[in-house]
């Protein structure tokens, strides 16, 4: 039998960025919803996903089942990172956008992603979503942080009448890769790993300092794209770093944002608060854009879900979260 899970926790789901690598969360998710009753956004507090987690969190929170956002990886994700040819073609292919990136600008039409969220998303907005929202993104145009969130406290009057898919496309605009999106209000955004990769401490701060949950009573299952590993020689020079900048960064934010999150909610001195999912892989076997790597990604997850399954439904999945009653439609 389901075991009920205790009404004064609040439970957050937060999901990293990490491109075509977010097949590992949405598959992850996709296996332990098969042992569910209802899509597994429900049952959730709050959920705050950056970049391709950013997508994943909103179509959560929206209804979608988790298998349907992974086919969205699947079945769309050559098409968004033009990797629909394969062998020869396929290499030369890669290489031409490669060049396109250093010479005239980003890799990827933002087209094909479009119209993929567009199929699964539609035109409804965020004031729609069934969970709670926050959904990192970054402002070039000011250098400043921009956080999209539902209505879920009573200052936040604009978030929620904006269309899913425009926070969608905004959180996912990753540099090099995507243009910056403009939204429906003229608003130019960027990828919000800019600054909130792993959005696992904003996530915390927001469910204490904005609603007002006591840290004691906050459980949070965090979903990375996998972790690289790397060997970083203190000999090697600028030049030969200067490739490895933009990872190292990443990897430090994560463990930056995963230490805030622990020192706010007593995490692991106290109390079992953080339960982080992700793997260590070779340095360069999963890029960001490499679509051949999906079934490999999806094998991943799936035996991760099995081991990971008697531990988490205890603490996440025992009964759906309560109604998420916002302060404006």
């Amino acid at each position: 039998m389901p075991v009920p899970a205790e009404k004064s926790v609040k439970r957050i789901l937060t999901i990293d960025g990490g491109g075509i690598r977010g097949t590992f969360p949405a598959a992850f998710l996709a296996n332990l919803e098969q042992d569910l009753g209802e899509p597994i956004g429900r049952y959730f507090d709050l959920i705050s996903g950056t970049s391709t987690g950013g997508i994943i969190a909103i179509g959560l929170a929206l209804g979608l089942r988790a298998a349907d956002i992974l086919k969205l990886y699947e079945e769309q994700g050559p098409a968004i990172f033009a990797q629909t040819r394969g062998g020869f073609g396929g290499w030369i292919d890669r290489h031409l956008h490669t060049g396109r990136w250093l010479f005239w600008g980003p890799k990827y039409s933002t087209q094909p992603l479009r119209d993929a969220l567009h199929g699964v998303l539609g035109d409804r907005t965020l004031g729609e979503a069934q969970t709670r929202l926050v959904i990192p993104a970054w402002h070039p145009q000011t250098q400043g942080v921009y956080i999209f969130k539902t209505a879920h406290h009573p200052r936040l009057r604009t978030d929620y009448k904006e269309l899913a898919i425009d926070a969608a496309l905004a959180t996912a605009a990753a540099p090099s890769y995507f243009a910056q999106h403009v939204t429906a209000n003229d608003v130019g955004l960027a990828d919000g790993g800019m600054w909130a990769n792993n959005p696992t401490g904003i996530a915390v701060v927001e469910t204490i300092a904005t609603l007002g949950w006591a840290a004691d009573q906050i459980r949070v299952l965090s979903i990375g794209c996998l972790d690289d590993i790397k060997l970083v020689r203190e000999a090697y020079g600028a030049a030969r770093l200067a490739p490895q900048m933009a990872s190292m960064f990443m990897a430090g934010q994560s463990h930056g944002s995963l230490g805030i999150a622990q020192i706010l909610t007593g995490d692991p001195h106290d109390r079992k608060a953080i339960y982080r999912v992700s793997q260590p892989v070779p340095d360069g076997f999963y890029s960001l854009d490499d679509t051949r790597r999906i079934r490999s990604l999806k094998d991943r997850a799936f035996t991760e879900a099995r081991i990971q399954k008697p531990i988490l439904h205890p603490q996440f999945f025992g009964a759906p979260a309560e109604e998420f009653v916002p302060h404006y439609r």
